[in-house]
């Protein structure tokens, strides 16, 4: 049978719509990241902050947005295809527009330096790299999908208003972990290279793929609702699933710097410069100008 919350449009008791307070928390949290964008500029004017960036970040609000209110919102408590779609928006694709955005990185801008070094210190820490490691990523993102579809988890957190925006937040958090893990451009002292990170992601990819096939064909889901939504759901996660890890693995390979060995052979070629010239009573001037 369908899977139903209380009735929308309108909170329990409350003349106040329920799509509201989550308009109001973008619109809020959309704000604050403007905010920040103008002290960077503000502080910095030659360095800025990259409009590329405020782009994703606005595209991340946009597509939360999206999810999270009319007609999707609604949609998705009544259908399991509209389930399937909000969790596509809210764990994958969203999050990957936000990571891109650098919000860590405009925060250590625009901070005072004694709250940065905290903030810094905090992200080098040994809990924050446990977490930001790739496979605790994967399990809290993709694992977390076979505990919640093959278990009786998600009929119970469908039919609890709170719940469901618990599971909204799992969603959010749990796809901006491993979006920053696999291709975020923020300070991640323990992240691997690029190559490892493209096997986690394969991984991730393969899960997806199993996942949904075993919802469309029926194995292991515990899932109340009519078969069509069911396999309808499936399908929109095992292709909308490939379509947003394909983008996530664009954005980590534009990451890759494979220049290192030629790096170190014009170090080499410096250093036998500056041995000349030392020789010759030259001394050379280094380069200090920054960069965005």
């Amino acid at each position: 049978m369908g899977h139903h919350l209380p009735e929308h449009g309108h909170a329990a008791g409350v003349g106040t719509p329920d799509w509201l307070p989550p308009a109001l928390m973008l619109l809020v949290v959309s704000g604050v990241y403007l905010l920040l964008v103008r002290r960077a500029r503000h502080r910095n004017p030659v360095l800025g902050w990259s409009r590329w960036r405020t782009g994703c970040f606005l595209g991340g609000i946009l597509l939360l947005g999206v999810a999270l209110l009319p007609p999707v919102a609604p949609f998705a408590h009544e259908d399991f295809r509209g389930h399937m779609v909000q969790h596509l928006l809210i764990g994958m694709y969203a999050p990957l527009a936000l990571v891109l955005a650098a919000p860590v990185t405009l925060l250590l801008r625009t901070l005072p330096a004694s709250r940065g070094r905290r903030l810094t210190a905090v992200l080098h820490s040994p809990p924050a790299r446990v977490i930001a490691h790739p496979a605790v990523a994967l399990a809290l993102s993709t694992g977390g999908l076979a505990v919640l579809y093959f278990t009786p988890l998600y009929n119970a957190i469908t039919a609890d208003p709170a719940a469901h925006w618990l599971l909204h937040a799992h969603f959010l958090l749990s796809g901006c972990l491993f979006a920053h893990v696999i291709a975020g451009p923020d300070p991640a002292p323990a992240r691997p290279g690029v190559r490892a990170r493209l096997v986690y992601l394969g991984v991730a990819i393969a899960a997806h793929a199993v996942i949904s096939q075993l919802m469309y064909g029926g194995f292991w889901a515990d899932i109340h609702a009519p078969i069509d939504q069911v396999r309808g759901g499936a399908e929109i996660m095992y292709y909308g699933g490939d379509l947003a890890e394909l983008l996530l693995a664009a954005a980590s390979v534009a990451t890759w710097r494979p220049e290192r060995r030629g790096a170190v052979g014009r170090s080499a070629v410096g250093r036998g410069a500056l041995g000349r010239s030392a020789g010759r009573g030259v001394v050379p001037v280094r380069n200090v100008s920054g960069g965005s």
